[in-house]
Protein backbone atom coordinates (compact mmCIF):
# COMPACT_ATOMS: atom_id res chain seq x y z
CA UNK A 1 0.00 0.00 0.00
CA UNK A 2 1.13 3.48 -0.83
CA UNK A 3 1.01 5.88 1.85
CA UNK A 4 -1.45 8.65 2.39
CA UNK A 5 0.19 11.57 0.97
CA UNK A 6 1.69 9.21 -1.84
CA UNK A 7 -2.02 8.05 -2.49
CA UNK A 8 -3.55 11.84 -2.57
CA UNK A 9 -1.04 13.21 -4.82
CA UNK A 10 -1.74 10.88 -7.94
CA UNK A 11 -5.51 10.96 -8.15
CA UNK A 12 -7.68 11.98 -5.62
CA UNK A 13 -8.17 15.76 -5.83
CA UNK A 14 -9.19 15.09 -9.74
CA UNK A 15 -11.36 12.53 -8.63
CA UNK A 16 -13.08 14.42 -5.77
CA UNK A 17 -13.81 17.26 -7.81
CA UNK A 18 -15.35 15.41 -10.24
CA UNK A 19 -17.64 14.00 -7.55
CA UNK A 20 -18.33 17.29 -5.66
CA UNK A 21 -19.42 18.16 -9.64
CA UNK A 22 -21.75 15.15 -9.53
CA UNK A 23 -23.08 16.77 -5.82
CA UNK A 24 -24.04 20.18 -7.87
CA UNK A 25 -25.44 18.23 -10.34
CA UNK A 26 -27.89 16.09 -8.44
CA UNK A 27 -28.95 19.39 -6.32
CA UNK A 28 -29.44 21.40 -9.66
CA UNK A 29 -31.92 18.78 -11.34
CA UNK A 30 -33.50 18.61 -7.67
CA UNK A 31 -34.00 22.06 -7.27
CA UNK A 32 -35.15 22.92 -10.94
CA UNK A 33 -37.64 20.17 -10.40
CA UNK A 34 -38.60 21.69 -6.78
CA UNK A 35 -39.02 25.07 -7.66
CA UNK A 36 -41.52 24.16 -10.62
CA UNK A 37 -43.63 21.88 -8.43
CA UNK A 38 -43.21 24.33 -5.51
CA UNK A 39 -44.33 27.26 -7.54
CA UNK A 40 -47.18 25.37 -8.30
CA UNK A 41 -48.09 24.25 -4.70
CA UNK A 42 -47.36 27.44 -3.30
CA UNK A 43 -49.97 28.89 -5.84
CA UNK A 44 -53.09 26.05 -4.78
CA UNK A 45 -52.55 27.39 -1.11
CA UNK A 46 -53.11 30.71 -2.04
CA UNK A 47 -56.03 30.16 -3.84
CA UNK A 48 -57.49 28.34 -0.50
CA UNK A 49 -60.30 26.23 -0.34
CA UNK A 50 -59.96 22.68 -1.57
CA UNK A 51 -57.66 23.50 -3.66
CA UNK A 52 -55.26 24.95 -0.90
CA UNK A 53 -56.41 22.13 1.80
CA UNK A 54 -54.83 19.83 -1.02
CA UNK A 55 -51.89 21.68 -1.63
CA UNK A 56 -51.09 22.36 2.18
CA UNK A 57 -51.25 18.67 2.55
CA UNK A 58 -49.01 17.48 -0.50
CA UNK A 59 -46.60 20.04 1.02
CA UNK A 60 -46.58 18.85 4.96
CA UNK A 61 -46.17 15.11 3.16
CA UNK A 62 -43.56 16.15 1.39
CA UNK A 63 -42.12 17.83 4.50
CA UNK A 64 -42.49 14.38 6.22
CA UNK A 65 -40.81 12.41 3.31
CA UNK A 66 -37.61 10.20 3.83
CA UNK A 67 -35.13 10.78 1.66
CA UNK A 68 -33.70 7.24 1.73
CA UNK A 69 -37.03 5.90 1.82
CA UNK A 70 -37.93 7.94 -1.43
CA UNK A 71 -34.88 6.78 -2.91
CA UNK A 72 -35.06 3.46 -2.42
CA UNK A 73 -38.84 3.34 -3.67
CA UNK A 74 -37.52 4.98 -6.64
CA UNK A 75 -34.82 2.57 -7.35
CA UNK A 76 -36.77 -0.98 -6.92
CA UNK A 77 -40.24 0.84 -7.82
CA UNK A 78 -38.78 1.01 -11.59
CA UNK A 79 -37.45 -1.83 -13.38
CA UNK A 80 -33.96 -1.55 -14.45
CA UNK A 81 -34.83 -2.40 -17.51
CA UNK A 82 -38.54 -0.24 -18.08
CA UNK A 83 -39.88 1.16 -21.42
CA UNK A 84 -41.73 4.18 -22.04
CA UNK A 85 -43.20 4.15 -26.04
CA UNK A 86 -39.84 1.73 -26.72
CA UNK A 87 -37.73 3.77 -24.93
CA UNK A 88 -35.42 2.84 -21.85
CA UNK A 89 -37.07 4.58 -18.80
CA UNK A 90 -34.88 3.01 -16.16
CA UNK A 91 -33.47 5.88 -14.09
CA UNK A 92 -29.54 6.50 -13.37
CA UNK A 93 -28.31 6.61 -9.87
CA UNK A 94 -27.56 10.32 -10.38
CA UNK A 95 -31.39 10.81 -11.21
CA UNK A 96 -32.79 8.47 -8.38
CA UNK A 97 -31.27 10.32 -5.89
CA UNK A 98 -32.27 13.84 -7.51
CA UNK A 99 -36.11 12.93 -7.76
CA UNK A 100 -35.38 11.22 -3.71
CA UNK A 101 -34.48 14.87 -3.01
CA UNK A 102 -37.60 16.74 -4.78
CA UNK A 103 -39.94 16.27 -1.91
CA UNK A 104 -37.90 18.38 0.44
CA UNK A 105 -36.92 21.03 -2.23
CA UNK A 106 -40.34 21.25 -3.16
CA UNK A 107 -42.19 21.51 0.32
CA UNK A 108 -39.20 23.96 0.82
CA UNK A 109 -39.97 26.09 -2.75
CA UNK A 110 -43.80 26.13 -1.57
CA UNK A 111 -43.43 27.60 1.57
CA UNK A 112 -40.72 30.22 0.74
CA UNK A 113 -43.10 31.12 -2.39
CA UNK A 114 -46.29 31.48 -0.24
CA UNK A 115 -44.31 34.08 2.26
CA UNK A 116 -42.83 35.98 -1.03
CA UNK A 117 -46.52 36.59 -2.95
CA UNK A 118 -47.95 37.64 0.67
CA UNK A 119 -44.92 40.00 0.83
CA UNK A 120 -46.07 40.81 -3.00
CA UNK A 121 -49.80 41.38 -1.97
CA UNK A 122 -48.89 43.74 0.67
CA UNK A 123 -46.53 46.04 -1.90
CA UNK A 124 -43.30 44.97 0.13
CA UNK A 125 -41.12 44.23 -2.90
CA UNK A 126 -37.57 44.19 -0.79
CA UNK A 127 -39.60 41.43 1.64
CA UNK A 128 -40.23 39.36 -1.23
CA UNK A 129 -36.53 39.32 -2.57
CA UNK A 130 -36.54 36.86 0.45
CA UNK A 131 -37.30 33.66 -1.56
CA UNK A 132 -34.01 33.79 -3.39
CA UNK A 133 -31.81 33.50 -0.84
CA UNK A 134 -34.17 30.98 0.89
CA UNK A 135 -33.86 29.28 -2.53
CA UNK A 136 -30.16 29.51 -1.68
CA UNK A 137 -29.94 27.77 1.21
CA UNK A 138 -32.15 24.86 -0.17
CA UNK A 139 -29.37 24.79 -2.64
CA UNK A 140 -26.59 24.12 -0.72
CA UNK A 141 -28.41 22.01 1.82
CA UNK A 142 -29.46 19.54 -1.24
CA UNK A 143 -25.78 19.91 -2.22
CA UNK A 144 -24.55 18.04 1.33
CA UNK A 145 -27.50 16.07 0.97
CA UNK A 146 -27.08 14.25 -2.40
CA UNK A 147 -24.48 12.69 -0.41
CA UNK A 148 -27.06 9.88 0.33
CA UNK A 149 -25.94 8.96 -3.61
CA UNK A 150 -22.80 6.71 -1.59
CA UNK A 151 -25.69 4.40 -0.50
CA UNK A 152 -26.70 3.65 -4.34
CA UNK A 153 -23.19 3.64 -5.82
CA UNK A 154 -23.41 6.71 -7.18
CA UNK A 155 -19.82 7.97 -7.59
CA UNK A 156 -20.67 11.86 -5.26
CA UNK A 157 -17.79 13.20 -3.34
CA UNK A 158 -18.48 11.32 0.39
CA UNK A 159 -18.03 8.11 -2.33
CA UNK A 160 -14.65 8.53 -3.88
CA UNK A 161 -13.77 9.55 0.65
CA UNK A 162 -15.03 6.27 1.33
CA UNK A 163 -13.39 4.34 -1.72
CA UNK A 164 -10.23 5.53 -1.09
CA UNK A 165 -10.25 5.24 2.63
CA UNK A 166 -10.32 1.63 2.03
CA UNK A 167 -7.15 1.38 0.10
CA UNK A 168 -5.85 2.93 3.73
CA UNK A 169 -3.89 0.52 5.94
CA UNK A 170 -4.03 2.34 8.91
CA UNK A 171 -6.44 3.89 10.79
CA UNK A 172 -4.56 7.30 11.49
CA UNK A 173 -4.48 7.82 7.94
CA UNK A 174 -7.92 7.14 7.53
CA UNK A 175 -8.98 9.70 9.57
CA UNK A 176 -6.62 12.13 8.23
CA UNK A 177 -7.84 11.79 5.26
CA UNK A 178 -11.62 12.14 6.63
CA UNK A 179 -10.60 15.16 8.25
CA UNK A 180 -9.73 16.40 4.34
CA UNK A 181 -12.50 15.37 3.22
CA UNK A 182 -14.52 17.34 6.04
CA UNK A 183 -12.13 20.39 4.82
CA UNK A 184 -12.89 20.31 1.26
CA UNK A 185 -16.45 19.24 1.40
CA UNK A 186 -18.12 21.49 4.91
CA UNK A 187 -16.02 24.31 4.68
CA UNK A 188 -17.15 26.06 1.58
CA UNK A 189 -20.54 25.01 1.63
CA UNK A 190 -20.78 26.46 5.43
CA UNK A 191 -18.95 29.83 3.72
CA UNK A 192 -22.29 29.89 1.34
CA UNK A 193 -24.30 29.42 4.32
CA UNK A 194 -22.97 32.31 6.21
CA UNK A 195 -23.07 34.39 2.81
CA UNK A 196 -26.60 33.93 2.46
CA UNK A 197 -27.40 34.17 6.12
CA UNK A 198 -25.59 37.72 5.97
CA UNK A 199 -28.04 38.41 2.74
CA UNK A 200 -31.24 37.17 4.60
CA UNK A 201 -30.48 39.50 7.65
CA UNK A 202 -30.13 42.75 5.44
CA UNK A 203 -33.07 41.88 3.54
CA UNK A 204 -35.27 41.06 7.27
CA UNK A 205 -33.52 45.10 8.11
CA UNK A 206 -35.31 46.32 5.44
CA UNK A 207 -37.76 44.83 5.39
CA UNK A 208 -38.56 45.75 9.08
CA UNK A 209 -37.40 49.62 8.44
CA UNK A 210 -39.55 49.86 5.45
CA UNK A 211 -42.75 50.39 7.23
CA UNK A 212 -41.63 52.83 9.56
CA UNK A 213 -40.03 54.98 6.91
CA UNK A 214 -43.23 54.66 4.91
CA UNK A 215 -45.24 55.97 8.57
CA UNK A 216 -42.55 58.57 8.88
CA UNK A 217 -42.84 59.64 5.15
CA UNK A 218 -46.84 60.19 5.61
CA UNK A 219 -46.47 61.90 8.78
CA UNK A 220 -44.66 64.96 7.36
Amino acid sequence: MMPLVEILSVDFLPRFLAGMAVNFEIAVISIAVGLALGALLALGRLVGGPLGGLSGSVIALMRAAPTFVVMFFLLNAIPRDARLFGMPFALSGVMTVALSLVPYSAAYVADAAVDALRHLRNGTTVGALLFLPNVMRAFFVLVMSSSAGAAIGVTEGITVILRQAEKLPALDDRLILFAIGIVMFGIPLQLAFVLISFIQKRLGRVVVQAPAAEAAQSGK
